[in-house]
């Protein structure tokens, strides 16, 4: 069993930067792909980002390339989602999850999720 709790969301304005942060109790943290997903007002929930075991892996969707960025710190049990140039799109709630399947957005393969943290962008 595995508990994640996520934290750092807020309200930024658009090109600003927010680094979520998603803490996991109970054991082998670091046996788990983790990943990041996000729920907006009137959408489906959307893959965001997933990080390998160790963290030299790491897959993003289109959307944000090149903006967000991904960690881990298995000593810490923690993993990161550094968001860079936020754009008004991006606001929605923000979902750890733990799973053993790298590579692929769909969220059925994972396992345990955590609450969610609000991320905002204003213009």
């Amino acid at each position: 069993q595995v508990q994640l709790v996520e934290s750092g969301g807020g309200l930024v304005q658009a090109g600003g930067s927010l680094r979520l942060s998603c803490a996991a109790s109970g054991r082998s943290f670091s046996s788990y792909v983790m990943g990041w997903f996000r729920l907006a007002p009137g959408k489906e929930r959307e893959f965001v980002a997933a990080i390998n075991w160790n963290g030299d892996m790491t897959y993003y969707a289109d959307s944000v390339k090149g903006r967000f960025t991904s960690s881990r710190d298995n000593a810490k049990n923690t993993v990161y989602l550094q968001m860079n140039s936020l754009k008004l799109e991006d606001t929605a709630v923000y979902y750890c999850a733990a799973g053993s399947t790298y590579g692929t957005r769909r969220d059925n393969v994972y396992t345990y999720w955590g609450q969610g943290t609000q991320v905002t962008v204003s213009s």
